[in-house]
């Protein structure tokens, strides 16, 4: 197995991936990739997860299976999927054309001390999703891939699809998107079409 070794800017991967973004709903998984997504540009339908470790796949899940008609990506990190790997299973089995999961994979625990992680030392996340029962699948190294891939997350069918994203592993300063979580969950609602009292 090798090790993953990505070079992709964080930051501007998940701005590529959502630049054209429609009405896809959005979940993050804990940490950099709430501020990931946060600082492509806060959204009414950005759902961000504060402190669920493992939780984006399955709240994606449960999101994409209650709105068929809206295409629905969790943007989580390696350590949180593989934390949570059992969710690709599940996912896989209930098969919801309109959910992408999507892992930006740096190799490391980053909000833990930047400790190597599965994936830093050989799991390659996409097998792991294939294996899981994934039929679209990809890994994301390049600018071109990022681009090539981006209108697919916006699709409510042919899912669900997995994207494994490698990027850096440097320092990114933290863009921190609101933490009051009945406000991201009426918010979330309205912008459902909930009515939110």
């Amino acid at each position: 197995m090798n090790a993953v070794s990505g070079t992709l800017d964080r930051r501007k991967a998940v701005r590529t991936l959502l630049a054209e973004r429609g009405d896809c709903l959005v979940v993050t998984g804990l940490g950099s990739p709430t501020y990931d997504v946060f600082d492509a540009g806060d959204h009414d339908g950005n759902f961000y997860l504060w402190g669920a470790m493992g939780g984006a796949a399955m709240t994606a899940l449960g999101l994409a299976l209650a709105q068929p008609a809206r295409p629905v990506v969790a943007v989580t990190g390696d350590g949180e999927q593989i934390m949570g790997s059992g969710a690709l299973m599940t996912v896989a089995m209930a098969a919801p054309g309109n959910l992408t999961i999507v892992v930006l994979d740096n190799g490391h625990y980053g909000e833990t001390g930047m400790q190597t992680s599965h994936s830093g030392l050989g799991v390659r996340l996409a097998a792991l999703a294939r294996a899981s029962g994934f039929a679209d699948v990809v890994e994301l190294t390049d600018e071109a891939s990022l681009v090539s891939f981006r209108p697919r997350i916006r699709e409510v069918s042919g899912g669900p699809r997995f994207a494994a994203v490698g990027i850096a592993s440097g320092h990114v300063e933290r863009a921190l998107p609101p933490r009051d979580g009945v406000f991201l969950k009426q918010r979330f609602r309205r912008h459902l079409g909930f009515q939110v009292a």
